[in-house]
């Protein structure tokens, strides 16, 4: 894989390599490693050694402040990091809100919004699923009623990741009710410090607050904090959902995750006494999942290479996320059978991982729409 990168690409992947290796703190690392929740604070610790130096927006123009990097370059460096345990970037500010700020917002939320996503200074949280509207996104029931200058904003969104943390949410909102459900969508920049917003924890299955329900209650919301044109939001949404599937690969983790399966192999013994690794069947299934990793790390870079020369991610993206979310799981799947009666007792780094990882298929639109997805717009049925 690494024999197709030029000279030049190998010098950026051991200048990335060796700012890992000095600047990441070695306290964050080992709560990565170790599957253990991170704190909001130090989640930003990371995000602002990368602001500092002027990596934290790999994909984003240079106009706003971003990298402006190649497909090769924003693969190498989500690669090392991932590799080395470094925390992720958190993606529903830079990923996901910005390119839609960027593409479809004003100037003036431009101006306002993404250099504060960029710092670190405002921490943004995902306001799309509902109760009875997930994979079903068009079916939202949260309603904003134009009064005045303001919208009124009234409902509930679930599943809402980190939003404990956050200080702005990006909302899917239903503005109009007449014609298809998708047509009367909206797309708003709701403050998480206006009144009639409350945040309820869900606590999973490891005793992690991670999720969240978030409750609006006649939130008034400036009509300015509106993203481009009214009942357009269906078209930022998808557009969202594209730049956030292309994300969900993870390689470098995932390359780590099979680094540790593997030791763990060498170690762990199956029913017959032996070692794991010294039995070809389980070598096999290890194998297998190798080559799906070098397959994902291909197409990784094909996807990142059609966004950079569309500047949109396309259908493509679909087959990444499902292909990204099915390694995951098959690779937190097979550590857990590698452990056998002794997942019982297994760390937080792996029992955390594999109840965690169960989510994969599903968010970011789930595998089954993403092969509709696939059907309708790339095999043309």
């Amino acid at each position: 894989m690494k024999s197709g990168f030029s000279a030049e690409d190998e010098i950026f992947r051991e200048e990335v390599r060796d700012f890992v290796r000095t600047r990441l703190p070695l306290e964050l690392r080992n709560k990565v490693v170790a599957g253990e929740h991170l704190t909001k604070e130090e989640y930003l610790r990371w995000h602002r050694l990368l602001f500092e130096r002027g990596w934290i927006a790999p994909s984003w123009p240079r106009a706003f402040g971003g990298c402006e990097w190649s497909a090769v370059r924003q693969h190498i460096f989500e690669e090392e990091c991932g590799l080395a345990g470094a925390p992720g970037i958190m993606p529903f500010g830079i990923r996901m809100v910005a390119p839609v700020i960027m593409k479809f917002g004003s100037a003036a939320q431009q101006q306002r919004f993404l250099p504060r996503i960029l710092s670190g200074e405002d921490w943004w949280c995902q306001g799309y699923s509902e109760p009875g509207a997930g994979s079903d996104l068009a079916s939202l029931r949260t309603r904003a009623e134009r009064r005045g200058d303001h919208y009124l904003v009234n409902g509930q969104k679930t599943w809402t990741t980190l939003a404990h943390y956050a200080d702005w949410i990006f909302c899917l909102v239903r503005t109009a009710r007449e014609g298809r459900p998708q047509e009367g969508i909206s797309f708003l920049l709701i403050d998480m410090r206006s009144p009639g917003v409350t945040v309820r924890p869900i606590i999973m299955l490891d005793g992690g607050h991670e999720v969240n329900e978030v409750w609006l209650e006649n939130v008034e919301v400036p009509v300015a904090n509106l993203v481009g044109e009214e009942n357009k939001g269906w078209t930022y949404a998808k557009y969202l959902l594209g730049h956030e599937r292309t994300g969900n690969a993870g390689t470098g983790f995932c390359r780590r995750w099979l680094g540790e399966l593997k030791a763990l192999a060498r170690r762990q013994s199956g029913s017959d006494g032996r070692p794991l690794a010294d039995d070809w069947r389980f070598r096999d299934r290890i194998a297998r999942l190798e080559i799906d990793l070098m397959a994902l790390e291909v197409m990784n870079l094909r996807v990142l290479k059609l966004v950079e020369e569309r500047h949109a991610p396309g259908p493509e993206a679909s087959l990444l996320k499902i292909m990204g979310s099915e390694l995951q799981q098959a690779l937190t799947e097979l550590t857990m059978r590698a452990l056998g009666h002794d997942g019982a007792r297994a760390p937080q780094a792996v029992t955390g991982r594999y109840f965690n990882f169960r989510k994969a298929s599903i968010y970011a639109g789930s595998n089954e729409i993403q092969r509709n997805i696939i059907a309708r717009h790339i095999l043309g049925f």
